[in-house]
């Protein structure tokens, strides 16, 4: 079989991509002048708290395609490597949006603006609560493993994505296809430690769990990883897609797909597991200071977003992707994908807005308009197929020489 291994990006494809940036920059522009811009601080904040949805949800998201590579590396999986390229691809927005969430972060804990980290603020330093917690909160902490978090991130998938693309030229021997795999087995156990001390811990805390700072919850992390795990599976099953419908990826099949859809059904049902679990046993305490994180969402304006979250990205899965029919039909898996990436947009939505959109004096809060917010997000969809697409030109669609890529050309489920 011949492969159509070179890439090449179609104008319309690039088009698409700069206007959605285009329509990203100027939702910015117009919520800075009608808000950010604002001399009054929570005015203001329905500025920044948009920025910090936005840009951590897709930094998580694209950072999870590189941990699907790691992931299945682990597992010593080869069905996956017909079109693990795409997954690499997509890793590479990693430093692109992770400097845009870095300077979304640093004017947040340096600015003057410290309604959605109000442990930032001197001020804190008289409440309890917050001189309890200074240990970890504090901005040296945050900045530092901030910063430390996004180069990790960017440096250890860039040597991954480097190991992957060594062996493009040059078909290995026996032996060295053992050392090979060895070689990629330890660097996978590298990022898999790095990413349980992010991802899995300390960064949903610092950067979303820390806007109530008085509220905390011990399933918190892994609700967050599942939240933008699954979507990163979503992201990868929306990109194979494509290129298939172009005539690329000879060698992936629905079985390949059956098996994305899979993964994106079971951890769909794993998110719904931990939503139910955080949620339950907050709810069956009935501790004011652990309610009062559900009490904004459940009883107040949030409460249909609250409910849709969890029709989107359970329910939906659930009856739709049970069917193993489903799971190999481009239409709906793509249909599916999309739902997912925006069920889980709006997940994230509801763990920023409520606290940073809020009236001081009342304490009430409000659902503010979300034509902008959809807006910023189309601009980070438009910069990710912008970067995805000029990465997979660059390199080889498919990883020949990979010792277990037969495996992914006989997989069949």
């Amino acid at each position: 079989m011949t492969l159509t291994d070179k890439y090449v990006i179609p104008k319309k494809f690039n088009m698409l991509s700069l206007v959605l940036m285009a329509v990203g920059v100027l939702s910015i522009i117009i919520l800075f002048i009608t808000h950010g811009s604002s001399s009054n601080q929570h005015v203001a904040a329905r500025f920044w708290a948009s920025l910090l949805a936005n840009s951590v949800y897709f930094l998580l998201v694209v950072n999870a395609t590189m941990f699907f590579i790691v992931a299945t590396t682990l597992a010593w999986g080869g069905w996956q490597r017909s079109f693990s390229r795409v997954s690499e691809a997509i890793s590479t927005c990693v430093p692109v949006i992770g400097i845009i969430a870095l300077l979304v972060l640093l004017a947040l804990i340096f600015g003057n603006n410290h309604v959605i980290y109000h442990w930032a603020d001197d001020h804190a330093q008289n409440d309890p609560a917050l001189i309890h917690k200074s240990g970890f909160l504090n901005k040296p902490f945050f900045v530092i493993w901030t910063i430390l978090t996004i180069a990790g991130w960017w440096l250890l998938g860039k040597k991954i994505r480097g190991l992957s693309r060594s062996i493009d030229d040059r078909p290995l021997s026996v032996e060295e296809g053992k050392k090979y795999i060895w070689n990629n087995t330890v660097w996978a156990a590298i990022y898999a430690v790095v990413f349980g001390l992010t991802v899995l811990s300390t960064i949903p805390w610092l950067w979303l769990m820390s806007i109530d700072a008085h509220w905390f919850s011990t399933m918190y992390s892994w609700y967050t990883f599942a939240s933008s795990w699954v979507a990163g599976i979503a992201l990868i099953t929306l990109f194979v897609v494509y290129l298939k419908n172009n005539g690329y990826l000879e060698l992936v099949t629905k079985e390949h797909l059956h098996d994305l859809g899979k993964f994106m059904f079971a951890f769909s049902i794993f998110w719904t597991y931990l939503w139910f679990s955080q949620f339950m046993l907050i709810w069956y305490a009935n501790i004011p200071e652990e309610t009062i994180y559900f009490k904004q969402r459940l009883q107040g304006p949030y409460r249909g977003i609250f409910w849709l979250n969890l029709i989107i990205n359970f329910l939906a899965p659930l009856l739709i992707l049970m069917k193993r029919a489903s799971k190999r039909n481009y239409g709906t898996i793509t249909m599916m994908a999309v739902l997912i990436l925006f069920g889980h947009w709006l997940d994230f939505y509801q763990m920023v807005m409520p606290t940073a959109v809020m009236d001081p004096q009342t304490k009430l809060t409000h659902v503010p308009n979300m034509l902008a917010d959809f807006g910023i997000a189309l601009g980070f969809v438009g910069l990710i197929m912008f970067v995805t697409v000029r990465s997979l030109a660059k390199h080889p669609l498919t990883a020949k020489n990979h010792p277990f890529l037969k495996e992914s050309i006989i997989h069949h489920t």
